[in-house]
């Protein structure tokens, strides 16, 4: 059948139940939000006269839910006008409005018994055929279906998604036997396709896949730690982003998530995996026992494996927790002389070696760790799933580690791997031994430009399924697309005559050689080909330009080498805008300065939902001079025929430069100006640069015609100019912004309007482009300005001088 979701119903209002429903709202699906009705009054209610049978009483377990959800720092919502997709209600008078939904989510406490009961009342109004399913981070799936209609349990099966919902990509799907194969590859797809998932179809074994593994992981490093008597500290440091974890490393996340999560699910595996042959794993350590007798659960109570104090002078200060006596001490700097040798290696895939090979505690650390790690995902094939990717896919989308298990052991070499399992005294699974026995030294590679897994039970490799959907840069580049490179940039062929230039540059920042990869891409493309797209599979499309180089060159007064280079960069981005092919951004993740700049002069742009997008040159003491300025004039004179005063709308993105405002997803940069009517956005990341080549493909077909330079874009001269340095000085006087602040402010105003000019005027593109880059130049000669690069440079942290 054609199934399609016009509506969901969220059984289950809580932290979790009601990020779902938000998600949901986000991609323009409409949701029923319900959850239990209060058994009696609060006294502020009782104050006011209301009983039990008032609607506000009646709904206020669930209103109250949404609305902390919807004040959450980070957002759930893509926008927070999105809300209004979601209808509130209470199971006692709302559940039979569950007969108009497409699908049935039911998200209630971890309790089996609620849960069925629950579902005893679902089927007195669920529609015959449409999906119910149930979100559990443990319990067994098909004790759920005990007592239920045949109906019921071919349409019924798991959907684990992780929290937060909008920003972890990992949904298992675990269906039961009885469930129907046809729900479940609907459910694959959907969760693919419209709500932005890495989809992984998982066992009904205990924790299914990704917490199953990552529960072992965290438990296992405890182990270890107490073996080597690392501190809290220690363990962070090697837990983080040298092996491409969060920041956050173990014991931070597990302060974020809240201890009371690891210590429930690490007793509930310790319970049901009698037949695990690392089952002692999970067996909670003393002082994680003590932690969660003493309710230290991390964030949620004020104190973890972490706890902010008040210092000297008021001043905060993180103090990290002595496991051996359970007291508090300043948290201490850490340095191991094995890290120390990996800060050059940039391929998070080179370090692995150089930490397993390490002569110093961290080196032994790595070794046990690793060991263990490796000899544990082994053993789970075929127990909690059959094909070792998943495994994979479910780490990176659920933990956020940048690589999964069998990837890592790849990194550090299978036989490598299997040596170190050994030398710790660990199990390998005999599949492993099979497969080096039989010359297979990887567990992935690429042919085609096709990766493929080493499949366990018919001992060859097979191509990852769904990936066809996608297209993953380093498979091409593995397979030879890579028709030209730089140290900062390559120029890939996507095949159907598209290119693709790709950064590679540290934070994928704007540099001379960057620069050169795109007016390399543009010439070939141009050449031989029909369109280009600008994308990569970093973390960030690009954090801008080098400002580590203007700093340089701004300490050393070299303004003619600054305006040179603002002057290259402007006419690349003019370059891509007014060349003969179609050209499409693939913005992700930070888009910042230069690099929400490049997008603004695509053709299109495919957007991922998940991009933070903005003009962020204010917060150096800056303006933008890549085009940023002369592209949002553009766009604003280009809104002049819509009805709203000319001016307010000038003020409107004047404000959004000034105040150097970032969107919090794809939809907010549509709000900001930074996205027009014709650019669209994916939801899974992982579609998106064959979304921008395809978009490319359309372009070329439909007979794209190069553009010609705007000379006609409309300024308002010193009428704006007076208003803007009206505001900005009331501003000043209130104290509100800086001295510099103002200055700034100023050199953008006086951009915007085109100059002092008597009466309105018609500008071209390359006068409003001057203008910019004479501002930016007569900035970076400020010594304010210089300071506030500094303080990014060293610190990360803006300042206001």
């Amino acid at each position: 059948m054609n199934r399609t979701i016009k509506k969901v119903a969220v059984l289950g209002s809580g932290v979790m139940g009601s990020r779902i429903a938000a998600h949901f709202a986000n991609i323009g699906v409409q949701v029923l939000l319900l959850d239990i009705a209060p058994r009696e009054l609060t006294p502020d209610e009782e104050k006011k006269g209301l009983t039990l049978d008032s609607p506000l009483v009646r709904n206020r377990i669930v209103n109250s839910s949404l609305e902390a959800a919807v004040k959450a720092n980070p957002s759930p919502l893509y926008r927070k006008a999105d809300v209004s997709r979601i209808k509130t209600g209470n199971f006692d008078d709302n559940l039979k409005e569950i007969a108009t939904c497409d699908w049935t989510i039911e998200v209630v406490v971890e309790r089996l018994d609620i849960k069925k009961s629950l579902f005893d009342r679902v089927e007195q109004f669920r529609k015959p055929g449409t999906l119910i399913t149930s979100n559990t981070s443990g319990i067994p799936i098909h004790l759920m279906t005990e007592g239920r209609s045949d109906d019921f349990k071919r349409h019924f099966c798991g959907t684990h998604f992780f929290n937060p919902p909008r920003y972890l990509k990992l949904l298992e799907i675990i269906p039961t036997p009885d469930t129907d194969p046809t729900i479940v590859d609907f459910l694959m797809h959907y969760g693919d396709l419209y709500l932005g998932k890495t989809t992984v179809l998982a066992k009904d074994t205990p924790a299914f896949i990704a917490n199953r593994v990552g529960v072992f992981a965290i438990m296992d490093v405890l182990q270890v730690m107490q073996k080597l008597g690392l501190t809290v500290e220690e363990v962070d440091k090697l837990t983080g982003p040298v092996i491409g974890h969060a920041k956050s490393a173990t014991f931070r996340t597990s302060d974020v998530v809240g201890l009371d999560t690891l210590i429930n699910v690490a007793n509930g595996l310790a319970q049901n995996l009698p037949n695990d042959e690392a089952k002692d794993a999970f067996q909670l350590p003393d002082f994680l026992r003590k932690m969660g007798e003493n309710k230290w659960l991390g964030d949620k109570t004020g104190q973890g494996f972490y706890k902010k104090v008040k210092g000297e002078g008021g001043k905060s200060e993180i103090q990290a927790l002595d496991l051996s006596t359970l007291e508090y001490k300043p948290s201490a700097k850490v340095k191991f002389a094995t890290l120390e040798t990996t800060k050059a290696i940039d391929k998070l895939a080179d370090r692995f070696k150089v930490l397993a090979a390490g002569k110093d505690k961290a080196g032994e650390f790595y070794r046990q760790s690793f060991a263990g790690r490796f000899a544990y995902v082994s053993n789970r094939i075929p127990e909690i799933t059959d094909a070792l990717y998943k495994i994979d896919d479910a780490l990176r989308a659920g933990f956020g580690w940048e690589m999964g298990p069998f990837e890592t052991w790849d990194a550090l070499g299978v036989q490598a791997g299997a040596e170190l399992v050994k030398a710790n005294g660990k199990q390998l699974a005999p599949w492993v031994e099979d497969m080096l026995a039989a010359g297979n030294t990887t567990f992935y590679k690429v042919e085609g430009g096709v990766k493929q897994y080493y499949d366990a039970e018919t001992k060859g490799y097979k191509a990852i399924p769904g990936v066809e959907n996608f297209i993953i840069l380093d498979n091409l580049r593995a397979s030879g697309k890579v028709l030209w490179k730089n140290s900062g940039a390559s120029v890939i062929d996507l095949g159907d005559g598209i290119l693709n230039v790709e950064f590679h540059s540290k934070m994928n920042t704007l540099g001379t050689d960057v620069i050169q990869g795109l007016l390399k891409g543009v010439e070939l493309a141009e050449k031989n080909f029909r369109g280009l797209v600008v994308g990569n599979d970093a973390p960030n499309f690009s954090a801008g330009a080098n400002l580590g180089l203007v700093y340089m060159y701004a300490l050393e007064q070299d303004y003619d080498e600054i305006n040179m280079m603002i002057a290259q960069f402007q006419q690349a981005m003019m370059r891509m805008r007014y060349s003969s092919i179609p050209v499409v951004g693939v913005p992700h993740g930070l888009t910042l300065g230069g690099g929400c700049e490049l997008n603004l002069h695509c053709d299109r742009v495919i957007a991922s939902a998940e991009t933070y997008m903005g003009l962020v040159e204010f917060g150096v003491g800056l303006i933008p001079a890549g085009g940023g300025t002369k592209e949002m004039v553009l766009r604003t004179a280009a809104k002049y025929e819509e009805g709203e005063p000319e001016l307010n709308l000038l003020r409107n993105t004047f404000v959004t430069i000034s105040m150097a405002k970032v969107s919090t997803s794809a939809q907010e940069a549509f709000d900001l100006g930074f996205l027009r009517r014709g650019d669209e956005v994916v939801v899974n990341s992982n579609r998106a640069i064959m979304e921008a080549k395809q978009a490319a493909i359309d372009l070329a077909d439909a007979g794209y015609t190069m553009p010609t330079q705007k000379t006609n874009i409309k300024v308002h001269g010193k009428n704006a100019l007076g208003m803007f340095l009206t505001g900005v000085y009331a501003m000043k006087e209130g104290n509100y912004i800086s001295a510099h602040d103002q200055k700034i402010a100023e050199k953008l105003a006086y951009v915007m309007c085109g100059g002092d000019l008597s009466a309105h005027t018609e500008v071209s593109e390359q006068y409003l482009l001057d203008l910019e880059r004479e501002a930016f130049l007569s900035l970076t000669g400020e010594r304010k300005t210089l300071e506030r690069i500094q303080s990014i440079l060293t610190t990360g942290k803006p300042l206001r001088n």
